[in-house]
């Protein structure tokens, strides 16, 4: 049986609930490196930035935050050259997402309890983001602005 779509867990319904002495058994998060490209440059060789900002207030997946890092670094190591900017993720997720497993097989009807008890197990993590909230930035030099944008 595969995971459920993010689709299912795209908005804050409940209070956040992260991980604990009380959560435990929790997923680690895919997304390790926040920081990418030339990080120790300093700002007056980057003159450039762009924020990619959140326009709903939802919640994103660990998973979907380093498939965006992944992108955007293979897209700018490409065009603007390995030093040549400097991506920082500015959203952690500690958001526990939790999933009530359900059987599909032939007679899980004897055997499930549907939705008595239906309290998940943790699958995942992701991070909580409002309206207007910066999810990572990328600095750059202005000769590079149109790739970045890109």
């Amino acid at each position: 049986m595969g995971r459920r779509p993010f689709r299912c867990y795209r908005y804050q319904k409940n209070k956040p609930y992260i991980k604990s002495r009380y959560c435990r058994g929790v997923p680690e998060s895919k997304i390790r490196i926040y920081d990418v490209g030339a990080k120790k440059a300093p700002v007056d060789l980057f003159p450039f930035v762009a924020h990619l900002v959140c326009d709903e207030k939802q919640q994103i997946s660990s998973e979907a935050l380093e498939a965006c890092r992944i992108a955007i670094n293979k897209h700018l190591v490409n065009s603007v050259g390995k030093d040549g900017y400097h991506i920082r993720v500015r959203v952690h997720p500690f958001h526990v997402i939790r999933a009530n497993k359900m059987l599909s097989c032939a007679g899980a009807d004897r055997l499930s309890s549907g939705m008595r008890h239906s309290y998940g197990k943790p699958i995942g993590v992701a991070a909580r983001v409002d309206i207007g909230q910066v999810l990572l930035s990328v600095r750059g030099k202005d000769a590079s602005e149109p790739h970045i944008i890109e």
